[in-house]
Protein backbone atom coordinates (compact mmCIF):
# COMPACT_ATOMS: atom_id res chain seq x y z
CA UNK A 1 0.00 0.00 0.00
CA UNK A 2 1.32 3.43 -0.95
CA UNK A 3 0.46 6.25 1.40
CA UNK A 4 3.00 9.05 1.55
CA UNK A 5 6.72 9.29 0.84
CA UNK A 6 7.61 9.84 4.50
CA UNK A 7 7.71 7.02 7.10
CA UNK A 8 5.56 8.93 9.58
CA UNK A 9 2.21 10.68 9.44
CA UNK A 10 1.43 13.55 11.81
CA UNK A 11 -2.10 13.31 13.18
CA UNK A 12 -4.28 15.01 15.80
CA UNK A 13 -6.91 13.38 18.00
CA UNK A 14 -10.16 15.24 18.72
CA UNK A 15 -13.74 14.63 19.77
CA UNK A 16 -17.18 16.21 19.90
CA UNK A 17 -19.18 14.88 22.87
CA UNK A 18 -16.80 11.90 22.81
CA UNK A 19 -17.50 11.05 19.17
CA UNK A 20 -13.79 10.85 18.40
CA UNK A 21 -11.70 11.25 15.28
CA UNK A 22 -8.18 11.03 13.94
CA UNK A 23 -7.45 14.22 11.97
CA UNK A 24 -4.72 14.80 9.43
CA UNK A 25 -3.55 17.88 7.57
CA UNK A 26 -3.25 16.96 3.89
CA UNK A 27 -4.13 20.34 2.46
CA UNK A 28 -2.10 19.61 -0.72
CA UNK A 29 -3.78 16.24 -1.34
CA UNK A 30 -0.65 14.09 -1.09
CA UNK A 31 -1.90 11.29 1.18
CA UNK A 32 -3.43 8.13 -0.29
CA UNK A 33 -6.17 7.79 2.28
CA UNK A 34 -6.92 4.14 1.58
CA UNK A 35 -9.37 2.00 3.53
CA UNK A 36 -6.41 0.09 4.98
CA UNK A 37 -4.82 3.27 6.30
CA UNK A 38 -8.13 4.49 7.73
CA UNK A 39 -8.77 1.20 9.51
CA UNK A 40 -5.24 1.26 10.91
CA UNK A 41 -5.52 4.81 12.22
CA UNK A 42 -8.97 4.20 13.72
CA UNK A 43 -8.00 0.90 15.37
CA UNK A 44 -8.32 1.36 19.14
CA UNK A 45 -5.69 -1.27 19.99
CA UNK A 46 -3.19 -1.20 17.14
CA UNK A 47 -3.65 2.39 15.98
CA UNK A 48 -4.55 5.82 17.29
CA UNK A 49 -8.22 4.99 17.78
CA UNK A 50 -11.37 6.79 16.69
CA UNK A 51 -14.87 6.51 15.32
CA UNK A 52 -13.56 7.89 12.05
CA UNK A 53 -10.79 9.69 10.20
CA UNK A 54 -11.03 13.27 8.94
CA UNK A 55 -8.64 14.70 6.37
CA UNK A 56 -8.22 18.42 5.69
CA UNK A 57 -7.65 18.88 1.96
CA UNK A 58 -7.96 21.91 -0.31
CA UNK A 59 -11.14 21.61 -2.34
CA UNK A 60 -9.43 21.73 -5.71
CA UNK A 61 -7.61 18.45 -5.02
CA UNK A 62 -10.70 16.19 -4.80
CA UNK A 63 -13.74 16.02 -7.11
CA UNK A 64 -16.22 16.47 -4.26
CA UNK A 65 -14.27 19.51 -3.12
CA UNK A 66 -14.46 20.99 -6.61
CA UNK A 67 -18.23 20.51 -6.48
CA UNK A 68 -18.36 22.26 -3.10
CA UNK A 69 -16.34 25.18 -4.47
CA UNK A 70 -18.82 25.48 -7.34
CA UNK A 71 -21.62 25.63 -4.76
CA UNK A 72 -19.79 28.20 -2.62
CA UNK A 73 -16.38 29.65 -3.61
CA UNK A 74 -15.69 30.35 0.09
CA UNK A 75 -15.63 26.61 0.86
CA UNK A 76 -11.86 26.42 0.41
CA UNK A 77 -11.32 23.44 2.71
CA UNK A 78 -12.93 20.05 2.18
CA UNK A 79 -13.76 17.65 5.03
CA UNK A 80 -12.82 14.21 3.71
CA UNK A 81 -14.53 11.95 6.26
CA UNK A 82 -14.18 8.16 6.51
CA UNK A 83 -15.89 5.75 8.89
CA UNK A 84 -13.71 3.58 11.12
CA UNK A 85 -14.18 0.60 8.77
CA UNK A 86 -12.62 2.58 5.92
CA UNK A 87 -15.85 3.36 4.10
CA UNK A 88 -16.47 6.85 2.72
CA UNK A 89 -19.22 8.85 4.46
CA UNK A 90 -21.20 11.92 3.41
CA UNK A 91 -20.38 13.94 6.51
CA UNK A 92 -20.52 13.90 10.31
CA UNK A 93 -22.16 16.54 12.49
CA UNK A 94 -19.80 16.17 15.42
CA UNK A 95 -16.91 15.85 13.00
CA UNK A 96 -17.74 19.17 11.34
CA UNK A 97 -17.24 20.98 14.65
CA UNK A 98 -14.00 19.13 15.35
CA UNK A 99 -12.88 19.91 11.79
CA UNK A 100 -13.50 23.62 12.45
CA UNK A 101 -11.51 23.49 15.70
CA UNK A 102 -8.70 21.73 13.82
CA UNK A 103 -8.66 24.44 11.14
CA UNK A 104 -8.27 26.97 13.96
CA UNK A 105 -5.36 24.98 15.37
CA UNK A 106 -3.74 24.90 11.92
CA UNK A 107 -4.19 28.67 11.47
CA UNK A 108 -6.51 28.14 8.50
CA UNK A 109 -9.48 29.86 10.22
CA UNK A 110 -9.36 32.67 12.78
CA UNK A 111 -12.58 31.63 14.54
CA UNK A 112 -14.34 34.86 13.57
CA UNK A 113 -17.46 35.07 11.46
CA UNK A 114 -18.68 32.04 9.54
CA UNK A 115 -16.51 29.27 8.14
CA UNK A 116 -17.72 27.66 4.91
CA UNK A 117 -16.41 24.15 4.40
CA UNK A 118 -17.07 21.45 1.84
CA UNK A 119 -18.49 18.00 2.63
CA UNK A 120 -19.94 15.22 0.51
CA UNK A 121 -23.37 16.34 1.74
CA UNK A 122 -22.79 19.89 0.48
CA UNK A 123 -21.32 23.07 1.95
CA UNK A 124 -21.66 23.51 5.71
CA UNK A 125 -21.24 26.80 7.57
CA UNK A 126 -19.82 26.91 11.11
CA UNK A 127 -19.58 29.66 13.72
CA UNK A 128 -18.65 29.94 17.39
CA UNK A 129 -21.61 30.33 19.77
CA UNK A 130 -21.98 30.85 23.55
CA UNK A 131 -22.18 27.74 25.69
CA UNK A 132 -25.70 27.28 27.12
CA UNK A 133 -26.12 27.89 30.84
CA UNK A 134 -25.62 24.84 32.99
CA UNK A 135 -23.40 23.01 30.53
CA UNK A 136 -19.73 22.86 31.45
CA UNK A 137 -18.04 22.90 28.05
CA UNK A 138 -15.53 25.63 27.19
CA UNK A 139 -16.22 26.28 23.50
CA UNK A 140 -19.24 25.56 21.34
CA UNK A 141 -19.60 25.67 17.59
CA UNK A 142 -22.88 25.78 15.66
CA UNK A 143 -23.20 24.16 12.25
CA UNK A 144 -25.92 24.77 9.69
CA UNK A 145 -26.46 21.13 8.74
CA UNK A 146 -28.47 22.01 5.65
CA UNK A 147 -31.89 20.80 4.66
CA UNK A 148 -33.57 17.72 6.05
CA UNK A 149 -36.51 15.62 5.00
CA UNK A 150 -38.57 12.58 5.90
CA UNK A 151 -38.11 10.05 3.07
CA UNK A 152 -41.47 8.47 3.90
CA UNK A 153 -43.27 11.74 3.22
CA UNK A 154 -46.77 12.58 4.42
CA UNK A 155 -47.73 8.92 4.88
CA UNK A 156 -44.86 8.45 7.36
CA UNK A 157 -45.89 11.61 9.23
CA UNK A 158 -49.48 10.36 9.57
CA UNK A 159 -48.38 6.88 10.63
CA UNK A 160 -45.45 8.10 12.72
CA UNK A 161 -43.24 5.51 11.07
CA UNK A 162 -42.12 3.97 7.79
CA UNK A 163 -39.83 1.18 9.01
CA UNK A 164 -39.59 -1.60 11.56
CA UNK A 165 -36.46 -2.04 13.68
CA UNK A 166 -35.41 -5.11 15.62
CA UNK A 167 -32.86 -4.33 18.34
CA UNK A 168 -31.02 -6.98 20.33
CA UNK A 169 -32.01 -6.79 23.98
CA UNK A 170 -35.53 -5.55 23.24
CA UNK A 171 -38.23 -8.21 23.07
CA UNK A 172 -40.19 -6.95 20.07
CA UNK A 173 -39.41 -4.97 16.94
CA UNK A 174 -40.32 -1.27 17.10
CA UNK A 175 -41.68 1.15 14.55
CA UNK A 176 -39.10 3.60 13.25
CA UNK A 177 -39.18 6.88 11.34
CA UNK A 178 -36.68 7.52 8.55
CA UNK A 179 -34.99 10.94 8.62
CA UNK A 180 -32.49 12.20 6.06
CA UNK A 181 -30.02 14.84 7.30
CA UNK A 182 -27.59 14.53 4.41
CA UNK A 183 -27.10 10.91 5.48
CA UNK A 184 -29.70 8.25 6.38
CA UNK A 185 -31.20 7.62 9.82
CA UNK A 186 -34.01 5.61 11.35
CA UNK A 187 -35.28 6.77 14.75
CA UNK A 188 -37.34 4.70 17.18
CA UNK A 189 -38.84 5.80 20.48
CA UNK A 190 -38.54 3.71 23.64
CA UNK A 191 -40.83 3.78 26.64
CA UNK A 192 -38.24 4.59 29.30
CA UNK A 193 -34.56 4.74 30.14
CA UNK A 194 -34.54 1.14 31.35
CA UNK A 195 -35.32 0.04 27.79
CA UNK A 196 -32.64 2.38 26.49
CA UNK A 197 -30.11 0.76 28.82
CA UNK A 198 -31.26 -2.77 27.92
CA UNK A 199 -30.70 -2.30 24.18
CA UNK A 200 -27.66 -4.22 22.90
CA UNK A 201 -25.98 -2.12 20.23
CA UNK A 202 -22.93 -4.36 19.92
CA UNK A 203 -24.94 -5.82 17.04
CA UNK A 204 -26.41 -3.76 14.23
CA UNK A 205 -30.19 -3.27 14.51
CA UNK A 206 -32.17 -4.95 11.73
CA UNK A 207 -34.16 -2.41 9.73
CA UNK A 208 -37.07 -3.41 7.47
CA UNK A 209 -37.32 -2.52 4.64
CA UNK A 210 -33.54 -2.83 4.31
CA UNK A 211 -32.03 0.60 3.46
CA UNK A 212 -30.10 0.35 0.16
CA UNK A 213 -27.04 2.19 1.50
CA UNK A 214 -27.33 1.19 5.13
CA UNK A 215 -28.49 3.54 7.87
CA UNK A 216 -27.70 4.93 11.29
CA UNK A 217 -30.21 3.92 13.97
CA UNK A 218 -31.14 6.15 16.93
CA UNK A 219 -32.95 4.95 20.05
CA UNK A 220 -34.58 7.85 21.90
CA UNK A 221 -36.46 8.50 25.11
CA UNK A 222 -38.36 11.83 25.13
CA UNK A 223 -37.74 13.72 28.38
CA UNK A 224 -40.38 16.43 28.00
CA UNK A 225 -40.09 20.20 27.57
CA UNK A 226 -39.04 23.16 29.69
CA UNK A 227 -39.25 26.93 29.39
CA UNK A 228 -36.07 28.75 28.40
CA UNK A 229 -35.15 32.14 29.97
CA UNK A 230 -36.61 33.90 26.91
CA UNK A 231 -39.94 32.15 27.43
CA UNK A 232 -39.60 29.74 24.51
CA UNK A 233 -40.09 26.00 24.86
CA UNK A 234 -37.07 23.69 24.67
CA UNK A 235 -37.51 19.95 24.27
CA UNK A 236 -35.11 17.32 25.61
CA UNK A 237 -34.40 13.73 24.63
CA UNK A 238 -31.90 11.05 25.61
CA UNK A 239 -30.34 9.03 22.81
CA UNK A 240 -28.12 6.09 21.94
CA UNK A 241 -26.95 5.43 18.40
CA UNK A 242 -25.61 2.66 16.21
CA UNK A 243 -23.67 4.18 13.31
CA UNK A 244 -23.30 2.30 10.04
CA UNK A 245 -19.71 1.28 9.45
CA UNK A 246 -18.76 2.01 13.08
CA UNK A 247 -21.10 0.45 15.65
CA UNK A 248 -22.31 2.19 18.79
CA UNK A 249 -20.65 5.54 19.37
CA UNK A 250 -20.73 7.94 22.31
CA UNK A 251 -22.40 10.55 20.14
CA UNK A 252 -23.55 11.23 16.59
CA UNK A 253 -24.25 14.78 15.43
CA UNK A 254 -26.47 13.99 12.46
CA UNK A 255 -28.10 11.33 14.65
CA UNK A 256 -28.91 13.94 17.30
CA UNK A 257 -30.53 16.06 14.59
CA UNK A 258 -32.51 13.09 13.32
CA UNK A 259 -33.62 12.18 16.85
CA UNK A 260 -34.85 15.71 17.59
CA UNK A 261 -36.59 15.99 14.23
CA UNK A 262 -38.34 12.65 14.71
CA UNK A 263 -39.57 13.48 18.23
CA UNK A 264 -40.69 16.90 17.03
CA UNK A 265 -42.63 15.23 14.20
CA UNK A 266 -44.30 12.81 16.61
CA UNK A 267 -45.19 15.67 18.98
CA UNK A 268 -47.10 17.47 16.22
CA UNK A 269 -48.22 21.10 16.03
CA UNK A 270 -46.78 23.39 18.68
CA UNK A 271 -43.71 21.23 19.33
CA UNK A 272 -40.51 23.13 20.19
CA UNK A 273 -38.05 24.12 17.49
CA UNK A 274 -35.08 23.78 19.87
CA UNK A 275 -34.04 20.48 21.48
CA UNK A 276 -31.30 19.44 23.85
CA UNK A 277 -30.11 15.93 23.05
CA UNK A 278 -28.31 14.00 25.79
CA UNK A 279 -25.94 11.35 24.46
CA UNK A 280 -23.50 9.18 26.44
CA UNK A 281 -20.71 11.65 25.64
CA UNK A 282 -22.47 14.89 26.61
CA UNK A 283 -25.17 17.26 25.35
CA UNK A 284 -25.76 18.98 22.02
CA UNK A 285 -28.44 21.41 20.86
CA UNK A 286 -30.56 20.96 17.75
CA UNK A 287 -32.48 23.93 16.31
CA UNK A 288 -34.99 23.71 13.47
CA UNK A 289 -34.48 26.81 11.32
CA UNK A 290 -37.21 28.71 9.43
CA UNK A 291 -35.56 28.06 6.04
CA UNK A 292 -36.01 24.30 6.26
CA UNK A 293 -32.50 23.72 7.57
CA UNK A 294 -31.43 22.28 10.90
CA UNK A 295 -28.60 23.59 13.10
CA UNK A 296 -26.42 21.54 15.41
CA UNK A 297 -24.43 23.17 18.23
CA UNK A 298 -22.03 21.57 20.66
CA UNK A 299 -18.43 21.33 21.84
CA UNK A 300 -15.26 20.33 19.98
CA UNK A 301 -12.03 19.39 21.74
CA UNK A 302 -8.54 18.60 20.41
CA UNK A 303 -6.75 16.41 22.92
CA UNK A 304 -3.48 15.12 21.42
CA UNK A 305 -1.05 15.10 18.52
CA UNK A 306 1.15 12.22 17.40
CA UNK A 307 3.53 11.03 14.71
CA UNK A 308 2.35 7.65 13.44
CA UNK A 309 4.91 5.07 12.26
CA UNK A 310 3.25 3.98 9.02
CA UNK A 311 5.26 0.79 8.64
CA UNK A 312 4.23 -0.39 12.10
CA UNK A 313 0.63 0.71 11.55
CA UNK A 314 0.06 -1.29 8.36
CA UNK A 315 2.23 -4.30 9.24
CA UNK A 316 0.09 -7.40 9.10
CA UNK A 317 -3.06 -5.61 7.91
Amino acid sequence: MTVVATPTLHVTKGHGTQNDFVLLDDRDGLVDLSAVLVRGLADRRAGVGGDGVIRVVAGEHVPEGVAALAEDPEARWFMDYRNADGSVAEMCGNGVRVFAAYLERLGLWDGAGELALGTRAGVRRVRRVPVPAGIGDDTWYAVDMGSWHLPGGADAVRAGADAEVAVAGLEVARAGLSVDVGNPHVVLALGDEDELTAADLTRAPEVTPVPPNGTNVELVVPLGEHEAPDGSLVGRVRMRVHERGVGETRSCGTGACAAALAVRTWAGAGAPDVWLVDVPGGTVRVSVLPDGHVELAGPAVLVAAADVDLAALVAGR
